[in-house]
């Protein structure tokens, strides 16, 4: 989770974890970016629905293995966005 520093960077950073995520078509890593560019989003910058539009299509793509720590701390999230 990011704690201080430049929040502009950090989420360039995220957005190109998503993307390098995507372009090798592993979800699980996507998911993660995911979230924890969703979490900046809400915490630093109170942005709820680009937050949700960030999360919620990457964790929509799972339908089984959502016992995992990721897409426990997703659905938490997510729950906390809607």
């Amino acid at each position: 989770m990011h704690r201080r520093g430049d929040l502009g960077q950090a989420e360039v950073y995220f957005r190109s974890a998503i993307d390098v995520a995507r372009q090798q078509q592993a979800k699980s890593w996507e998911l993660r970016a995911a979230t924890s560019y969703a979490a900046l989003l809400m915490e630093n910058r109170g942005q709820r629905k680009d937050a949700l539009a960030v999360l919620q299509p990457v964790y929509d793509w799972f339908t089984e293995g959502r016992c995992t720590k990721d897409h426990i701390e997703a659905s938490a999230l997510l729950a906390d966005l809607q």
